[in-house]
Formats: structure tokens, sequence, C-alpha cells
């Protein structure tokens, strides 16, 4: 029996009790506490001794419960609570009257898929139904500390305590077994991706490589460091100018997005950016294009989210679509994703936490 299984024949005979969990810990409910982050590999990792998610396309969120009321975390400690009352009003009604759950913040389209895209959108209308809070994980549930539980036991004791939640709070199931399965299930469906997890692993803030994130299309933030102006058929901005920092933290040049907005977008973008206009380009070095040379150039403070099929060898998008702006990372903190080895994350993940 893998591990998953036997967790899950625990919780149908019995809720596992929070205190009864190997690692389990008597401990004071935490503020805060920095989320653990998946790695970027090109492909998963081999092996029965992972579980795997769907990758949720939205706003990562830690959501703490006390005395009655729920308070939305963003990854970088910024209180989100006033963007989502509807989701803070549901989570405050679950069952655990002191928990800090881990979870992504997203709404789904026609498809039944998470996407951004309507996110935005229905953060914009002000639709709070249209979101869900989906939590994969419990860091602590009623006066105990499981970040040194096993993941499995911890998803056990999380989908117990939320049973019969509200609706817009979801559990996030998972899969056993080998991933590449399900992998390509996730990419025929259209999804953005995977994320496979050590079944017996501790909850360890940061990146490491008990996470793994495995994408079916590339996409990442990219710092927007100006705009060029429309077409005389256009209206507000033809395209933005997007860099991404490098190992010494210079903002480099890697190319412009010139689909995927609506017109409110574009009227949204261009008053945002003549905001933090200025007149020399962020970029180091400058680009020399002759398609950038009437282009506004803006303090590099806004961060995109941006889908495209493949970078070029100059390091350039090829085909890029903008998915919207992202409010929860810092342009600082924006560099080239590059997908590791699984060879040097399975040596590395051999290691203790």
């Amino acid at each position: 029996m893998s591990p998953t299984q036997a967790a899950r024949a625990r919780s149908r005979t019995r809720a596992p009790s929070p205190g009864s969990l190997d690692g389990a810990r008597r401990l004071a409910l935490p503020d805060f506490v920095e989320p653990e982050l998946a790695t970027l590999v090109a492909e998963p990792p081999p092996g029965e001794g992972w579980i795997h998610e769907i990758k949720f396309d939205g706003y990562r969120m830690l959501c703490r419960l006390q005395g009655g009321r729920a308070r939305f975390w963003s990854r970088n400690r910024k209180d989100w609570t006033a963007k989502f009352p509807g989701l803070a009003r549901a989570a405050a009604k679950l069952a655990p009257r002191a928990a800090l759950l881990d979870g992504e913040v997203v709404a789904l389209d026609a498809r039944g898929h998470t996407s951004f895209t309507a996110l935005k959108l229905a953060w914009r209308e002000a639709r709070q139904e249209r979101l869900t809070f989906y939590v994969f994980d419990a860091l602590h549930l009623d006066g105990w500390d499981l970040r040194r539980v096993a993941l499995v036991e911890r998803k056990a004791a999380l989908e117990a305590a939320l049973a019969g939640a509200p609706d817009s709070v979801r559990y996030s199931d998972h899969a056993g077994g080998e991933a590449k399965p399900f992998w390509r299930a996730a990419c025929r469906a259209g999804l953005e991706g995977i994320v496979c997890k050590r079944a017996d692993s501790r909850y360890v803030s940061g990146r490491g490589t008990d996470w793994l994130k495995v994408k079916c299309l590339l996409r990442q933030e990219f710092v927007i460091a100006g705009f060029t102006p429309p077409s005389k058929t256009g209206k507000h901005l033809g395209s933005l100018v997007l860099g991404v920092h490098d190992s010494k933290g210079a903002l480099r040049y890697a190319g412009r997005v010139g689909t995927g907005f609506s017109v409110e977008d574009r009227r949204k973008l261009r008053r945002m950016l003549e905001a933090l206009e200025r007149r020399t380009p962020p970029l180091d070095p400058p680009p020399r294009k002759p398609d950038l040379r009437d282009a506004h150039w803006a303090e590099p403070k806004l961060v995109g989210e941006v889908a495209f099929t493949e970078w070029t060898s100059d390091g350039r998008l090829r085909h890029p679509s903008f998915q919207g702006l992202r409010a929860d990372k810092p342009a600082s903190e924006v560099v080239r994703e590059r997908p590791r080895n699984l060879r040097s994350v399975r040596a590395k993940g051999a290691k203790k936490p």
C-alpha cells in the first residue's frame, strides 16, 4: 500500500486527530509562515514516493483562522483579506477554530479550469461568488503545529478538517503512483501543469526540491519596462516591453507582448505606466531595436504574467500572450525560470531538511 493509500485508509476509519500525528508539536498559532515553493523541472520525477496535484492558476495564499475570523496572507506577507471578503466569511465557518492553511485563490473558466484571466475578470467585476480557495496543505490545526508531520498525514488531517466546508473552500486532492501519466493527462486537458511533492516530506519554507512543478506550457512573470504607442487603428498602447533580472540583478530585455489584452486592460496599463514614466530605459543594456525607437519607458515596478511558446537563442519570447498583472510578487524577484535537471534535484533532495 502506498503512503497516500495508507493515509486515506486511516482517514476513512477515523478522522485523524492533529495531536496524534507523528511530528506534531503543541505550539501557538503563528501569525505568518513563509510558504514552501516548488522548483521548476523539465519532466516529472520517477518513482512511487511522490503525490501529484494540479497546478492552479491563481494567487497563492495562506489563510489564518482564529477566534471565528479568517485572514488571507499573500506569499510576501501582505494582508489580502479585504480583497476576498466572501472567501474570508466562508473560511471563518470552517470546523477548525485555529488553523494556518496553505492554498490558492482561483476562478474557474467555462471549461472548469482555473484561469488567471477569469480571476482578473471576477476581481474587476467584484464577483466574489466566482472565487474559490483550494486548500492543499495544513501547517497548523487547533493548537498543533504540523510542519514536521509527513505531507500525506497533513493532507489526511486537512481533508477531515474541511469536511462540510462551504463550497467556495475546497480540499485540493492528489494522485499517487508514477507522475508521467498524471502530467500527460493534465496537458491533454489543457491545464498549466502539475506539482509533484514528496509524500513523506515536512513543510519547509522557501524554494526546495521536495516540491517540483512541471509545466505543460511556458509561462512566468516579467517586469514591465515600458510600452510602445498604439498603431493607427489601436488604442492606448501597442505592446509592453518586458524584462527579467539576471544573476547579478541587471534587468535584461526579454522582448515585447502585444496580444492578450482587452481594451480596458490597455487603458488601465497606459494610465499606470504613465504614472511611472521615465526618460531612459531601465534595461541593461538598453535595447537597440528600431521598433522601440518611440517606446515610453517606465520605472520597473509592475509585474505581468505572460504565456509563450519558447525562449529564442537570444533570450526573447516567441508568441507571447499577456495574462494579467501580478500584485503578489515584487519586481525585484522576477528572474528567468529555468527547469532544473532531475538528476541534480534527486541528489539534493536526498539530504535531510
